[in-house]
């Protein structure tokens, strides 16, 4: 068993729907444990600046169904800053913080591990609404999201209907678009462009054109926003770039609204849901997975099991090595992508 004394928690990257029930299951577990705890503001941010405050019982007390984290958050890298990691820890020591819960992506627990190697003990939550970390069946946040897009999509079904429009609805997801097919499957979107597969514009256009030639004069196209086609290229509305190297993406409905429009002669509109979909009350199940994932972190922290991330796998959670989670993205398999295809109509 760790000698541990007081551990911290902080939450990096996107917000997402249930990261108030990891922050609540960490406090709770921790000082049952006899321990205190540290939560620490905008994520490696404020272990740079040394901003932390005490957490107990009565501060986590009401926040399991807030969407958010009462911590805040931030795309901070401590090593794209200089003499940053050095930093974390030389501040984890004047704070007497033991062991830090990292709950956040890949570039969140990345930092995570890379902090372990250097002599400060880290655990890692996975938390991302793309469900795109490795060696874990689902991150939380990811079913609270996918439904806010399905609504989204119900909804967009009846104004397109009414007005005999196409609209395209543009849905998170860089590399991975788990979001998008899944929620286009369950709104019946009759058409999903995700990363993984080159998507074939010329064919949603024939089939769009065909829907209205039989009376069905309406049409759903959902769209990742890092999705890549074989026959239209979309260039970045951005080149900026975050503190992880990642490219601020957006515009990929917009554009493809207007070049469906030009193909077809059909009046296209587009709707981006944006950070809608990491806003507001998580579901029961990712309060629940989140609950879990945080209880198993403390867990690990109490036997020792640092640079260790908790994952779902099957009904169970698991200690997982954190670099076998972040080595690789995990996206969607072409099989996977080919049931939604059978339902493009």
């Amino acid at each position: 068993m760790a000698n541990i004394k007081k551990i911290g928690i902080l939450t990096g990257g996107g917000d997402c729907p249930g990261l108030n029930a990891v922050i609540r299951a960490v406090v709770f577990k921790a000082i049952d444990n006899g321990w205190e705890v540290a939560g620490v503001k905008y994520g490696w941010k404020g272990m740079i600046n040394a901003d932390a405050v005490p957490l107990t019982k009565k501060d986590v007390e009401g926040i399991l169904p807030l969407g958010g984290t009462i911590l805040k958050t931030s795309r901070t890298n401590p090593f794209k800053v200089e003499g940053g990691a050095e930093k974390v820890i030389e501040n984890a020591k004047k704070m007497g913080i033991d062991c830090l819960v990292a709950v956040g992506g890949e570039d969140t627990l990345g930092v995570a591990n890379k902090l372990t190697k250097m002599g400060f003990a880290c655990v890692g939550v996975p938390k991302t609404i793309d469900n795109d970390l490795g060696a874990t069946d689902y991150t939380f946040g990811y079913q609270t999201a996918v439904q806010i897009a399905s609504d989204a999509m119900d909804r967009l079904h009846t104004t397109a209907k009414s007005h005999d429009r196409v609209i395209v609805c543009e849905v998170m997801g860089r590399h991975a678009g788990w979001m998008t097919t899944d929620a286009g499957m369950s709104a019946s979107a009759h058409w999903i462009f995700i990363p993984e597969v080159k998507g074939n514009l010329d064919e949603c256009c024939k089939l769009l054109k065909e829907r209205y030639a039989r009376g069905d004069r309406y049409g759903i196209v959902a769209v990742s926003e890092g999705a890549l086609f074989s026959d239209f290229d979309v260039e970045a509305a951005s080149k900026e770039t975050d503190a992880f190297g990642h490219v601020k993406l957006g515009g990929v409905g917009k554009a493809l609204a207007k070049e469906i429009e030009k193909r077809t002669g059909l009046e296209t509109r587009e709707v981006v849901l944006g950070h809608t979909q990491r806003g507001g009350s998580p579901l029961a199940y990712d309060r629940v997975l989140g609950t879990r994932l945080g209880y198993k972190a403390v867990e690990m922290v109490k036997a020792g099991q640092f640079a260790m991330m908790a994952s779902l796998r099957g009904e169970k959670i698991e200690a997982v090595p954190i670099e076998e989670a972040v080595k690789e993205l995990k996206t969607v398999p072409e099989g996977y992508y080919k049931v939604s295809r059978t339902f493009f109509n």
